[in-house]
């Protein structure tokens, strides 16, 4: 196979990782000014534990849901949230869209109206979107998907969660990504639920050009039978956790400002450096993670990725403010 042929995979996986981050940092502008923090306090370190207890009892349904063959169920949690996430994400472009179709003044006189409007185009853009996945869900349609969806939870996550609280979190899902990889085994039983149902927590790059996921084969089959596999496969998590340090650090290494009784946080040249050297940090990591992968077996994506995006933080912390606080103390 020729070099590019043996590469195409890691690199086309690469620019996705990449673009949804990047994405993400966009969208968390507007987030933060439209007030989408999930939390009142993004430094209280009880939240890294409720969302390990969350997704250890979410994994967990997931399971009890494939083992009884249920998974209609899971596919329909999915498609929902994912069509929730669609509609928070296009209120940005929508919004701005209207903005430069209306003036002020008659946004100001219609306002009730226009904001029913808004809703109207985001609900509506994200049960297109939901639907053709459900009805067609080829590689390509869910890339696409998988990227909004995945920027959005970036975006917001980023604005929530301070850099210690994400530190812990990174560092506990790492460890619980390599256990249920390595030792337990049961995310291959999760990732080949989601990839039977075809759905966008998964991120797919095809290695042949006739390749379709709708006729993917089971993956727990292709390892046993130690068959080609067609395809390469990335959580969606894999991209989130890393990228939400990114925006975390863009976030709330910026300027804090309090506007009536409200506090945001604008970011800085000083904190999207950070961000950047955060973003090639997980990049490092995921150059060394695609060298196990392209050897054939399933592996823990978070122990590197998050790794790599925490000491990329580390660097680029010391770097820019000259100290070893990294933001925490």
């Amino acid at each position: 196979m020729p070099k590019w042929g043996k590469y195409r995979s890691v690199i086309s996986m690469g620019i996705i990782f990449t673009v949804t981050i990047v994405l993400g940092m966009f969208l968390s502008l507007s987030f933060m000014d439209m007030g989408y923090q999930a939390f009142e306090d993004p430094e209280s370190l009880w939240i890294p534990v409720m969302y390990i207890i969350l997704i250890l009892i979410f994994s967990g349904v997931i399971l009890f849901l494939a083992k009884k063959k249920k998974l209609g169920f899971i596919q329909g949690l999915v498609l929902f949230t994912t069509g929730m996430a669609l509609m928070y994400v296009f209120i940005i472009p929508y919004d701005y869209l209207l903005g430069m179709m209306f003036t002020q003044s008659y946004i100001y006189r219609h306002y009730d109206a226009l904001s029913y409007l808004l809703l109207f185009m985001c609900i509506g853009t994200a049960g297109i979107l939901t639907y053709i996945l459900y009805k067609y869900p080829e590689w390509y349609v869910v890339d696409t998907i998988g990227i909004i969806v995945g920027a959005g939870i970036c975006a917001i996550l980023g604005i929530s969660l301070g850099i210690l609280p994400l530190f812990l979190l990174m560092i506990a899902l790492a460890i619980y990504d390599a256990i249920s990889v390595y030792k337990t085994k049961h995310m291959i039983d999760l990732a080949d639920a989601v990839i039977e149902k075809r759905l966008p927590v998964v991120m797919v790059v095809p290695k042949s050009r006739n390749y379709s996921f709708r006729n993917q084969k089971s993956l727990k089959g292709t390892l046993k039978s130690k068959g080609k596999r067609e395809a390469m496969f990335m959580g969606l998590g894999d991209i989130v956790f890393p990228g939400s340090l990114v925006i975390s650090a863009m976030t709330f290494l910026g300027d804090q400002v309090v506007i009536q009784g409200q506090t945001y946080w604008e970011p800085t040249m000083a904190s999207f450096g950070v961000a950047i050297t955060t973003l090639i940090g997980a990049l490092v990591g995921y150059s060394i993670l695609m060298r196990y992968v392209m050897k054939g077996r399933p592996q823990a994506g978070l122990p590197l990725l998050n790794s790599g995006a925490i000491l990329g933080f580390a660097v680029g912390y010391f770097l820019i403010f000259q100290d070893f606080s990294l933001g925490i103390f």
